[in-house]
């Protein structure tokens, strides 16, 4: 009798359940069959040294919950040039202690008409200025040996109209027409346009484009150039699902798939978050378990955390991985604004309360703008209104206010409406740039405080923290996108500069901004991966300090409890801890400490381990 193989083993885990989802959508067993027929085909291809990981990682499916886990997001040209020049860099980034690496889009995509990489022309090639697939397997291959992993953005709501499909489709080919939401007049696109809200409407107005060559309207929910794919039709589900797993081939260990609410269409409904948006990533989530079970799907979903929650799926038929932590993100800066912890501290005791086996990755700043995505409702007890309160944390952290210290730029600004979201790097949000240029020592020493504290509280939430590239050295903003044509229009490339190597070397010059930035943050990691404390299956709560400046959080595994204090303020404070004194043993600085009320220097961030 022939041994069952690994991949069968998998395969028929998951047969009945996939199979029964697939044809819940589509009705159709060739498909279905073709599917599995493929799935086989790529287990086949995938590398001996891959499916070693699979395996291991099969063992320990928590390997990624630890609090050995450093992530950090950056563009490959802005970074080192291209891919070869990453591979180059891998023993800087290890001294950054990063170990978890997410390259930004390098699919292949148009000049001028890319959105930052998310319009990808060719899901099989890199963009040929950052180089090949074999220099991506390199890449790869490198960071395993080095204990890294490496996460990508799979774009799987829309192709670039440059696409081979999208230009077939254009010349009225049925088949590729049908790939995406094609209409020869505006009867039913007006009657998505009641309902489907509008991504950037001062930007990109309406969900549809006018397609005068091809007299058609094809449905584009971002920008004009970004065609959604219809996946209604199985093909265009089986031949992603195709392309996900030859990018997981290439030594991908992270699938970052892109504006997943978006992806089912129905008419009469908003368009997102539709209930076959989830079979779908149930469905990849199995794929995933058949061919490449060391791969993980993290998921883009922009709301806040109790209603990303269903993402994550459930115990018995997860879904994503991990999600982002984008309102606690947004809610930081507002706190940094403010000096008032109230709405932070109400945002992370939402979180804190969901089930430990969620895992959300953390960050200060992305790639993307800030949207003040804010619980408005519960701010209005404090007749805080929506529109005024925008405008406020706008004008503070661009400088337009009085006496403040960010500096940054507005993104997709709509003057009739008030609204806008906010662009700038940390360090310039933290008031280093002006500083700098003022040449303020004790306000650059303050500012530099800022940026620790704001590391420190994010190493100290549940899940796995990512820096942005630059951020380690103090990167301020790069203003120098105001002089380029394709980018000029685009706020974003404000905080999405090239790396300053310039600037690297001075990390370790003795108190520089970046020695005390590159430092103090790699202590900061180091202490976060020496203490189980920190590991993703603590609990987690906040308590109240006595003062809305600051911050207060603790930590129990069991065997051990850190209570943490983050003041916002600019001036120093007393906090009170949650129980009656103590002794602990401050882990930032190794002081021993004693008592129930602490000092909290201005700007300042505590680990106090009980003793």
């Amino acid at each position: 009798m022939a041994k069952t193989s690994v991949f069968q083993k998998r395969l028929e885990k998951h047969h009945d359940e996939l199979r029964w989802l697939y044809m819940e959508l589509y009705q159709n067993d060739d498909m279905f069959a073709e599917l599995a027929s493929q799935l086989y085909e790529f287990d086949k291809q995938r590398a001996k040294a891959l499916k070693k990981m699979d395996a291991e990682r099969e063992k320990e499916p928590d390997w990624y919950k630890k609090n050995d886990i450093l992530g950090m997001m950056l563009y490959i040209d802005n970074f080192a040039g291209n891919i070869k020049g990453v591979e180059e860099k891998l023993d800087y980034l290890k001294e950054c202690q990063v170990n978890y690496i997410h390259l930004m889009p390098f699919l292949d995509t148009p000049k001028g008409r890319s959105d930052g990489g998310y319009a990808v022309s060719d899901f099989r090639r890199v963009q040929p200025q950052l180089g090949t697939m074999k220099d991506l397997e390199s890449l790869t291959a490198s960071c395993h040996q080095k204990g890294m992993n490496v996460c990508m953005d799979f774009v799987m709501n829309h192709t670039s109209e440059d696409h081979e499909w999208a230009v077939r489709a254009r010349r009225g080919e049925g088949e590729y027409m049908s790939r995406y939401f094609f209409y020869s007049d505006y009867s039913i696109p007006s009657e998505y346009e009641k309902t489907v809200p509008q991504v950037f409407p001062t930007t990109a107005p309406g969900n549809f484009t006018w397609l005068a060559d091809a007299g058609h309207f094809v449905m584009t929910t971002f920008y004009p150039y970004q065609w959604d794919l219809n996946y209604a039709n199985p093909r265009v589900f089986n031949e992603m699902v195709y392309n996900f797993l030859y990018l997981a081939n290439k030594g991908i260990d992270v699938m970052r798939i892109d504006a997943v609410p978006y992806i089912w269409k129905e008419l009469g409904t908003k368009c997102r978050n539709l209930k076959q948006v989830h079979t779908i990533v149930r469905m990849m989530r199995m794929i995933c378990e058949i061919v490449c079970p060391g791969v993980l799907l993290l998921g883009e979903v922009v709301m806040e955390p109790e209603k990303v929650v269903p993402y994550f799926g459930s115990v018995e038929k997860p879904e994503c991985h991990m999600l982002y932590n984008v309102t606690t993100m947004a809610t930081t800066w507002h706190t940094v604004a403010t000096r008032d912890v109230r709405l932070l501290k109400l945002q992370m005791d939402i979180v804190s309360r969901l089930p430990k086996e969620y895992v959300f990755l953390n960050y200060l700043r992305c790639h993307d703008d800030i949207g003040w995505g804010l619980d408005y409702g519960w701010l209005r007890q404090f007749e805080i209104g929506e529109v005024s309160h925008k405008k406020y944390l706008n004008d503070f952290l661009t400088g337009a206010y009085p006496d403040s210290f960010g500096r940054g730029e507005l993104y997709n600004s709509d003057p009739s409406s008030g609204d806008a979201r906010l662009c700038g790097t940390t360090a310039s949000l933290c008031g280093i740039e002006k500083a700098a240029y003022e040449r303020n020592e004790p306000a650059l020493e303050q500012a530099v405080q800022l940026d620790l504290m704001l590391h420190a509280y994010m190493l100290t939430q549940s899940g796995i923290p990512v820096i942005y590239s630059g951020d380690e050295i103090g990167q301020e903003n790069d203003y120098t996108y105001h002089k380029d044509p394709d980018r000029l229009e685009d706020s974003r490339y404000l905080h999405r500069g090239k790396f300053r190597w310039d600037l690297e070397p001075q990390r370790k010059e003795k108190g520089s901004v970046q020695e005390k930035l590159f430092t103090g943050i790699s202590h900061l990691e180091t202490v976060r991966k020496s203490y189980e404390v920190f590991n993703t299956d603590a609990d987690v709560w906040t308590f109240e300090t006595g003062d809305n400046a600051v911050l207060g959080i603790i930590r129990s595994n069991g065997t051990q409890k850190l209570a943490a204090l983050f003041n916002f303020s600019e001036y120093g404070k007393k906090a009170w801890l949650d129980e009656a004194g103590g002794a602990y043993r401050e882990l930032i600085t190794g002081r021993e400490l004693e008592g129930q009320e602490m000092d909290v220097p201005a700007h300042g961030a505590l680990w106090l381990l009980k003793k």
